[in-house]
């Protein structure tokens, strides 16, 4: 381990906020004879000269470790805090909200997950050199004392930022015993910070990577996330895959890696859902609709006489996202409209031969509020090197576009209705709440959706030459 400097810390002026922020928490705990360290995200990105973390662009609290007990922490604090939580007391940690900023104070650890356990055992320490040695990476293993800025780097993060280089402040084994969802987090910071994982932290994921299996599916989810929107998460999803990590929480990504025919070819479809992942904005839903779009393929795979075939892989794969999402604990709302993406990615192209006005109508319905992000998954989705096939596919969705701007200056093409409702029916045709109300706003909503707004008189004369059939 390298000494801690003699000498106050060069701080860069993106720090400066942070540390005016801290400063009357730091003021109090020196003068309570207590050490304070700010940690994490803003050492290591001050260091970095970046301007944010890689926490897909939320907002993280300021974290902070102390010699103090939790106890001592919530005494220091209490006057200090405008609101104050201390849920997280028996793992050593109490949050506070001060001035609008959220702030967690941890006391130092020195923790580790019991095998087969969930939970990590948790031991306090009270050494900052102990504490961080318990981390998960040396980039992150830096520590800024408060209020004298003395940067504390026992393990050379500051050389491995340089470097570009990932490993573990102690053995990876140990470092990943300590948490597995660690093995899952080294692929988010090899794709945001374009590090290298050193060939002992590959070997110790291959060789330890069952062990996610304690860790919480909420976790792993919430991992996962983190690296999907960013803005570059290609090697990270590399990382999953040929580590074998990805087998124990999402094995649908490696199945895509299907074997190549030499003689009935088709594109590589994990290259290629990767590359579309990378294409699409970084925001969750689209990049998970990307992720899944095609993982219907592997089952729906055949070879006939116009060569490989994946016929209703959009549908299959829909219903295999809701399954993988609902076991990573996915809310409903995101499961939903993920599925929603997948099962509609294909829809475009069903429609070769130009968008009529009721084909983009009964497009626009289908994708509802999800309409711009299937069109930027359909686009994106497009990721041949024929530079012809390419244009005439981007040539099709701007004309599509220019057609729903069109539909939405004359139409309320954003809530497409029945130009009834169920009361209006029920009074014209003198009927109660019954299935013939519903098949009457059914016949209705299919007149909106082939022709648009036909006004009153037209509209209730359709209906009644429906009713007199039945």
């Amino acid at each position: 381990m390298s000494g801690k400097p003699a000498s106050p810390t060069v701080v860069p002026e993106r720090l400066r906020p942070v540390l005016e922020a801290t400063l009357p928490i730091a003021e109090r705990f020196q003068a309570a004879g207590k050490r304070l360290f700010l940690v994490g995200g803003p050492v290591r990105d001050g260091i970095a000269g970046r301007p944010g973390g890689v926490e897909g662009g939320l907002e993280v609290d300021i974290d902070l470790t102390t010699d103090a007990t939790p106890d001592e922490i919530e005494s220091l604090v209490s006057d200090l805090s405008d609101a104050l939580w201390n849920q997280g007391r028996r793992f050593g940690t109490i949050g506070l909200l001060r001035a609008g900023r959220r702030f967690e104070i941890t006391t130092h650890r020195a923790e580790a997950y019991v095998p087969e356990s969930r939970k990590p055992e948790v031991r306090f320490g009270s050494d900052i050199e102990t504490d961080l040695s318990r981390r998960d990476f040396t980039v992150n293993a830096m520590a800024l004392s408060l209020p004298d800025l003395v940067l504390v780097d026992p393990f050379n993060g500051i050389t491995d930022l340089a470097a570009k280089r990932l490993r573990t402040p102690l053995e990876p084994e140990v470092s990943f015993s300590d948490d597995p969802l660690r093995m899952l987090r080294a692929a988010r910071f090899i794709a945001g910070y374009e590090l290298k994982p050193d060939a002992e932290l590959v070997t110790a994921v291959v060789s330890m990577r069952s062990r996610l299996e304690i860790v919480s599916r909420e976790r792993i989810r919430d991992e996962l996330d983190k690296l999907l929107v960013l803005p570059c998460p290609a090697s990270g999803l590399w990382f999953l895959v040929n580590t074998g990590l990805a087998e124990e929480f999402l094995p649908e990504l490696p199945a895509l890696a299907l074997e190549q025919d030499p003689v009935q070819r088709h594109k590589d479809v994990l290259a290629h859902t990767i590359a579309v992942v990378e294409k699409t904005s970084p925001e969750r839903t689209l990049r998970l609709a990307a992720l899944f779009h095609d993982i219907g393929k592997p089952l729906t795979r055949s070879i006939g006489p116009g060569g490989v075939h994946f016929h209703h892989h959009d549908i299959v794969g829909a219903r295999m996202t809701r399954k993988r999402m609902q076991e990573l604990r996915y809310p409903t709302e995101v499961i939903d409209d993920v599925e929603r993406l997948v099962a509609l990615h294909l829809r475009f192209h069903t429609y070769k031969m130009g968008w009529t006005d009721a084909a983009a109508r009964r497009y626009a319905h289908d994708a509802g509020p999800l309409l711009g992000r299937l069109n930027e998954l359909t686009r994106c989705d497009c990721t041949t090197r024929n530079e012809a096939k390419a244009r005439d596919l981007s040539f099709r969705i701007d004309e599509l576009e220019r057609r729903l701007v069109a539909l939405r200056e004359r139409e309320e093409l954003d809530s497409i209705r029945p130009e009834l409702d169920g009361v209006a029916v029920m009074q014209h045709l003198g009927i109660s709440p019954s299935r013939d109300v519903g098949a009457a706003l059914e016949l209705l909503l299919q007149i909106r959706l082939d022709e648009g707004l036909l006004g009153e008189d037209e509209i209730l004369r359709r209906l009644d030459a429906w009713w007199a059939e039945r």
